[in-house]
């Protein structure tokens, strides 16, 4: 079809590039709270493995394997912000941030293999059971509530402007608790001397990574097929685009995640009157990503004349505009 980009391209480009920001990435200023978070809690996790494994707890090895698992979602997080400040290429036109989705992937496979070895050792444990040095599971413990709770109050302020901020400030959170789980068992084994409270506060904190774990994959796999992100109504779209004043057809409409954290969309509108394309555009544009989050979005224009899905490049005259984040 034939495009007359000049006129609506740079026009909607300024439009879509001003709103785009802050919406989908990290902000930089949060750079060194990912850098501080990932350093101490790396640090804590080799730690609680080495005294895990020293104190015969299996609560602590897997409150460890739950503390790498959101050390890896910091790093992709932190990641993902990075990539996607990455110019694109011609080899790449989209930039790196795709890789925010294979880095995704690993992640969750590495961590089910994880806690399927922690899994069956906890199992072993209630057959073969092991003294466990309470104190020890204690103290690291509590440790561990320190630097979860400052790592998570690092990111309190981003929490409900960015949902990268947000992920992290929760599962920072989240660890603390498993932490003063972790905690109350090994005051419980201290005083009661029962050796089967170790392993199935492991089992409890397994079941725990497995399910964001699972989440995580499944998600994943999704992005990498091209799946519509979770989280997104495409029939909300379509229904908002169709109700557009002028707009008489909407077809070919796709949504797709570029990255774990931005979304892009393409559709074609059949439009009664062409006249109409600026205000639409701007409307369309300023709505997708209030409402939907969507900062990528490609608009085709076609005229009431041709209509479905049938239109030949010769059929009719079509305008596009694109908005980057």
């Amino acid at each position: 079809m034939p495009h007359d980009h000049d006129h609506h391209s740079h026009d909607h480009h300024d439009h879509g590039h001003s709103h785009g920001h802050g919406h989908s990435h990290a902000p930089a200023n949060f750079g060194r709270a990912f850098a501080i978070g990932i350093t101490l809690n790396s640090a804590f996790v080799f730690i609680e493995a080495i005294y895990g494994f020293l104190s015969h707890s299996m609560a602590l090895v897997a409150d460890a394997g739950h503390n790498l698992s959101d050390v890896l979602g910091l790093a992709m997080a932190w990641g993902a912000a990075i990539l996607a400040k990455r110019t694109p290429t011609r080899q790449h036109t989209y930039g790196l941030r795709r890789s925010s989705v294979l880095a995704a992937m690993f992640n969750a496979i590495f961590l089910l293999v994880s806690i399927g070895a922690i899994a069956w050792e906890s199992i072993r444990r209630f057959f073969e059971p092991d003294a466990v040095a309470a104190w020890t599971v204690i103290w690291v413990s509590l440790i561990g509530i320190a630097i979860n709770t400052g790592t998570a109050l690092m990111f309190m302020s981003g929490r409900k402007d960015d949902l990268n901020i947000r992920g992290a400030f929760i599962h920072m959170a989240a660890d603390a608790a498993v932490s003063a789980g972790v905690v109350l068992a090994g005051f419980a084994i201290l005083y009661t001397g029962w050796s089967w409270i170790d392993p199935t506060v492991s089992l409890v904190i397994v079941a725990v990574i497995l399910v964001g774990t699972w989440d995580l994959l499944k998600d994943s796999v999704n992005l990498a097929l091209d799946a519509v992100p979770e989280g997104i109504d495409t029939q909300a779209i379509h229904d908002f685009l169709a109700g557009l004043p002028g707009v008489k057809n909407v077809h070919h409409l796709h949504v797709w995640g570029l990255s774990t954290t931005e979304t892009a969309l393409t559709v074609h509108l059949v439009l009664e009157d062409p006249r109409l394309n600026d205000e639409i555009l701007k409307t369309i544009h300023h709505e997708l990503l209030e409402d939907f989050k969507i900062a990528h979005t490609t608009v085709q224009f076609e005229s009431a004349a041709c209509e479905g899905e049938d239109c030949g490049p010769s059929a009719t005259k079509a305008d596009s505009s694109t908005a980057h984040a």
